[in-house]
């Protein structure tokens, strides 16, 4: 029996994958939202304990009007990580860019003085000079913000570009950008992180694809995991899902999986003091 357990873990080494962790991983959770439909459904409450069932220790939580991020941050400030949506309304989502009462939201929201970023938005590439983003990075660097941008790989680059002083975290990785692409511009670009909520293609099968490992093994600092409660039927799978990641996340090395699973969170969004 012993030598068939050295074989067991021989072939395991053989492959690159490791041994079944016993206990997951804690989580930071880098996209969540709670938005007004999900208020009457999930009290506060039931929000966080749903978190905590899936070994969320941090989320980073932005919400449709921004009354959800602040309902969960008033009941747990240490866990959740406020980020400033300037959608007032769904509405927001395809004029915002362009208009100046979005600005005037967002500047006023700041002066709460507890958001770590502004985001998640979404963005089309012929915007990213359009006069609200451009203010949203003059703020982001005069505060020492976060963007969290669900855009394109065109576009990422060119925010990038446009506001090399601007931090970013890229939603869903661009939702279909590539192994390759993604590497290239975390290659490129230092001030660049990769959530990757909704991206079945990390891991398919349950089986993490070659190309993803061999791209968080040369950046693990650079990458987050996260889930995505876009809408409210997404809340009760959370944990499921929760699951999911934390398969592929086993098949790393095990300082590899314990940075992006939360340490790269904790490290760019340290929790406050109790």
């Amino acid at each position: 029996m012993k030598t068939m357990g050295w074989l067991v873990l021989a072939v395991a080494a053989a492959v690159g994958a490791e041994p079944a962790r016993a206990q997951p991983l804690p989580i930071f959770d880098a996209h969540i939202h709670y938005s007004q439909p999900d208020w009457d459904q999930l009290g506060p409450e039931r929000v966080l304990a749903i978190l905590k069932d899936a070994n969320v220790r941090r989320a980073l939580v932005s919400s449709t009007p921004d009354d959800g991020t602040l309902k969960l941050h008033e009941k747990a400030p240490t866990m959740i990580v406020p980020f400033l949506r300037p959608y007032r309304t769904q509405g927001d989502m395809a004029s915002w860019p362009r208009d100046l009462g979005v600005a005037a939201y967002v500047e006023e929201r700041l002066k709460r003085g507890i958001y770590k970023g502004i985001g998640e938005f979404h963005l089309g590439t012929a915007d990213v000079e359009a006069p609200v983003v451009t203010r949203f990075a003059e703020l982001a660097v005069q505060h020492g913000l976060f963007f969290e941008v669900h855009v394109d790989d065109v576009t990422v680059e060119r925010l990038l570009t446009r506001y090399p002083r601007v931090r970013i975290i890229w939603a869903h990785a661009g939702m279909s950008a590539s192994a390759a692409t993604v590497g290239r511009l975390v290659d490129r670009f230092p001030n660049l992180w990769v959530e990757l909520s909704l991206r079945s293609d990390v891991a398919p099968g349950g089986s993490l694809d070659g190309e993803w490992r061999a791209l968080f093994l040369r950046h693990p600092d650079r990458f987050l995991v996260g889930t995505d409660t876009w809408v409210t039927s997404r809340w009760p799978s959370l944990p499921d899902g929760m699951r999911e990641i934390q398969r592929w996340l086993a098949q790393l090395p095990r300082d590899v999986a314990e940075q992006i699973a939360h340490r790269n969170g904790e490290r760019l969004f340290p929790a406050p003091s109790p």
